[in-house]
């Protein structure tokens, strides 16, 4: 037991240098999902880094500012995380990293109630990293493998998909990428596409627009492409503004989760078109269990777990890897059939409903911090 029993209650220190301040798995469930089962939360984020006011303490949530860790400009985030750690790690049952830079720059202050929430698979990652030179990623890679297997003798982990487990020795909790699941949505339709999520080369940024521009086409300029997500490199910057000059894009930028889930109602189609890469062969998209949430079908590149869940339900189209023309008519299809894109649209909420809500998963989240608190916490 810790000493905050009977009467106190749990806290976690949450951290992210990578991450958007509103991300939605770090913010919107997990954090929400300790709130709202009593706990108090410390959330350290690059909120100014993102041009986000650092809120004000409320309802158990205080917020705490740091540097975001981008490209070869790292050192100074981490030193930042590591000095606020340090500082704050004594006053809480839990702490719970999301970066692996994090990990590294918490080493040495002997934190066994550190958790790492595993994301991704960094070594994968490093594949598409620019700011890391080519010849050095297979080897820093590798390193990084075997930090991996170091850091799970020294600290819990929480998986973000069942397919990370073989990446690691000892079994560990779970957590997939659930969602938020609306009481109620319009039928899918229209001519609409949906993009929701950050934009990247990697993530078929420049894919999208010209499968877009296409369809537009095709469509005697009926179909367009709606973007929620900032832009993470120049030349996603560029297509985007290409295709919000030619009138087939209509681009937000970043918006709050709740805003952004919105604009996916009513949609014809989600557009997933990850790139074939190691860092996404073994992740499910979150925007494709999103789409489906929300009653719309995914338009997908045939990576395994999105494919998966898109051909189980017939919850969409996967198209072939870096082909626009199979995502303009994907898009066509299901706009020529609307009642056809509506009926993939409801059968991938089901399935969605069934494996994906949550409401179970975030019960799973806080109860595995719980057992943490109890055989880790300082404040024992």
């Amino acid at each position: 037991m810790t000493d905050n029993a009977p009467g106190r209650p749990l806290r976690a220190l949450v951290v992210t240098v990578v991450h958007h301040p509103q991300d939605s798995r770090i913010r919107h469930r997990e954090i929400a999902a300790l709130l709202d089962a009593g706990w108090q939360v410390t959330y350290l984020a690059p909120f100014s880094a993102h041009a986000v006011v650092v809120p004000a303490p409320e309802g158990g949530l205080t917020c705490v500012d740091l540097p975001r860790a981008t490209g070869r400009e790292r050192v100074g985030a981490a030193r930042a995380a590591r000095a606020q750690v340090r500082r704050l790690a004594p006053e809480h049952d839990v702490i719970v990293v999301h970066d692996p830079e994090l990990l590294i720059a918490t080493a040495g202050l002997r934190l066994d109630h550190l958790v790492w929430d595993v994301h991704e698979d960094p070594a994968g990652a490093l594949a598409v990293k620019d700011w890391l030179p080519r010849p050095l990623r297979r080897p820093v890679a590798g390193a990084w493998r075997a930090a991996e297997r170091l850091v799970e003798r020294r600290h819990p982990l929480l998986l973000a998909e069942h397919a990370y487990a073989d990446r690691f020795r000892r079994e560990h909790v779970v957590v997939p990428n659930a969602v938020v699941i609306p009481r109620s949505v319009p039928a899918a339709g229209g001519a609409r596409l949906i993009h929701v999520g950050n934009l990247t080369r990697a993530r078929g940024s420049e894919l999208m627009v010209e499968g877009a521009r296409l369809a537009h086409a095709a469509s005697a300029g009926e179909i367009t492409l709606e973007v929620v997500g900032p832009a993470r490199d120049e030349a996603s910057r560029v297509a985007m503004e290409a295709g919000v000059a030619e009138g087939v894009v209509v681009w937000h930028g970043f918006q709050p989760a709740e805003q952004a889930m919105a604009t996916i109602d009513g949609a014809l189609a989600g557009l997933s078109l990850l790139r074939d890469l190691p860092n996404y062969r073994g992740s499910m998209p979150t925007k494709v269990v999103e789409y489906l949430a929300h009653g719309v079908p995914a338009i997908t590149t045939p990576l395994p777990l999105a494919r998966g869940i898109v051909a189980e339900a017939d919850a969409g189209v996967v198209v072939p890897f870096d082909d626009p023309q199979a995502v303009a008519d994907a898009a066509l299809r299901l706009w020529r059939a609307p009642e056809q894109a509506a009926a993939m649209g409801e059968r991938g909420r089901e399935l969605v409903r069934e494996r994906y809500d949550w409401a179970k998963g975030g019960a799973a989240f806080v109860e595995a911090l719980t057992d943490v608190a109890g055989e880790r916490s300082p404040r024992r």
